[in-house]
Parts: C-alpha cells; sequence; structure tokens
C-alpha cells in the first residue's frame, strides 16, 4: 500500500445502488447500503436523470479498497455543481460567457498556411453553423489582439445558458475552460458536434505542433487528464440536460 493509499478513505460499503426516485421534480440519490450519500457541504447527492445516477453510483462500486476522488470525475463534478452552482448560477454564467470575449475559435493564427487552412476549415463550420442556426457570429481576428464582441450576441448567448440548471451549467463551465471556446462547448451541447470532435477542434494548434517537432510525454499525460474531464463534463450536461 503506498503513502497516498494511506491518506485515503478506506471504502466502507458494500455496494452502490440508486434509490427509487422521490420529490417533485423526481429525483434519484446515490446509495452506499441503503444509505444516502452527502456532497461536501452535507447536501443530498440526487440528480434528475437516472442514467446520471447510475453512473455516479458506477464511480462508487468502482473504488477498491480505498476511495480515490481523482478518479470519480462525474461525483466531483456533481457535488461542485451542488455546493458550487446551485444558487450562483448567474455567477457561473457570467464566468462562461466571459470566454465569448477570448474564444479560442475567434482567433486564427497568421501563419504556417497549412495551420491557417485547418482553423480555418474546421473552426469555421462551427461559426457558420451557430450564425444559420443560433444568429451568432462572433468576431474574428488574425493574431493575437483581443476582438470587442457585440453585446446583443453575449447577450443572447446569456439568454442560452440561463436555459439550464446547476449541473448542466457546471459541465458547461468545466468544458468551455478546459477548450477555451464557449462555441465548442454550445455545439456538443446541441449535438453539433461530438465531444471528441470539439477535443481535436480545440487542439488543431496543438497538434500541428507536435506533428512537426514531436511528442512531449508529459503533456500529453496532462492532456489525456483534461479529456478524462471534458469527457466527464459532455456527459454530465447529456445526461442532466435542461433538467438540473
Amino acid at each position: 500500500m503506498t503513502g497516498t493509499e494511506d491518506n485515503r478513505r478506506k471504502r466502507f460499503y458494500q455496494a452502490a445502488s440508486v434509490s427509487e426516485p422521490a420529490g417533485d421534480p423526481p429525483h434519484f440519490r446515490i446509495l452506499l447500503d441503503g444509505r444516502g450519500v452527502r456532497t461536501p457541504a452535507k447536501r443530498q447527492l440526487a440528480v434528475p436523470s437516472r442514467e446520471l445516477a447510475e453512473a455516479l453510483a458506477g464511480e462508487w462500486d468502482a473504488q477498491v479498497t480505498h476511495i480515490n476522488p481523482l478518479s470519480m470525475l462525474l461525483t466531483r463534478l456533481v457535488n461542485s455543481a451542488l455546493d458550487g452552482v446551485t444558487g450562483r448560477e448567474a455567477d457561473v454564467r457570467a464566468s462562461i460567457l466571459a470566454y465569448a470575449g477570448s474564444d479560442l475559435l475567434c482567433y486564427l493564427a497568421p501563419e504556417p498556411i497549412e495551420l491557417v487552412e485547418q482553423q480555418s476549415k474546421g473552426w469555421g463550420a462551427i461559426h457558420a453553423w451557430a450564425k444559420q442556426e443560433h444568429g451568432v457570429e462572433l468576431a474574428q481576428a488574425v493574431g493575437v489582439m483581443p476582438v470587442t464582441q457585440d453585446p446583443a450576441i453575449l447577450a443572447k448567448l446569456d439568454a442560452a445558458l440561463g436555459m439550464v440548471g446547476p449541473l448542466a451549467l457546471a459541465g458547461l463551465h468545466v468544458m468551455t475552460a478546459l477548450t477555451g471556446s464557449l462555441l465548442l462547448t454550445f455545439a456538443v451541447r446541441e449535438s453539433r458536434i461530438s465531444a471528441e470532435e470539439a477535443w481535436s477542434l480545440a487542439h488543431i494548434d496543438e497538434d500541428y505542433q507536435v506533428g512537426r517537432w514531436g511528442r512531449d510525454d508529459a503533456a500529453a499525460t496532462r492532456r489525456q487528464q483534461r479529456w478524462l474531464e471534458m469527457s466527464a463534463a459532455a456527459r454530465l450536461v447529456a445526461w442532466a440536460g435542461n433538467l438540473g
């Protein structure tokens, strides 16, 4: 047993399960040996989607001799939503919306031409979708000089964010922070692209550099961990929808 494991809480339960729906609207509680789990702030760990609840229970069941919170990405996200987003939705929306002013997809590289072409093709398709389907057209630039976005467009994005609950909002915040793009996050939420496609689009520049200079193993490890967080956030958004 490693020192890290010594500092973890030992698994104290036999089985994790999901309660029958209760409440109005109905929620599903996560149970350990029939007893409800609570968040760090002592709220009931309960969600409005059975699929999400089963995924959370699966994380608890996957723990072996000790509980490793770092391996429980969905549980950590839901805890953050219940303890840190509920009641602070306006602040979280503002934090997400701040990315629109510096959205990754709004800043094309000036060179080399191969990179510019990849960004123009991949990112251009998302810009076109956002404009056609939602009337959202963010200003773009070449290079890193900041651009100013139309307040009316930002208001439209804020209104869209206001339609989701704290669970989905927490997932959207993580996805936007990890990709640096509110547009990519919206495209995933509305099933225009998959989380995998969004991740690839967010790393066009990095992948181009890897293709030229080779892979850095430490950077690849960090990216893989960030992808796991991205994937968990996308699943949370899909399962929570407009319910939580």
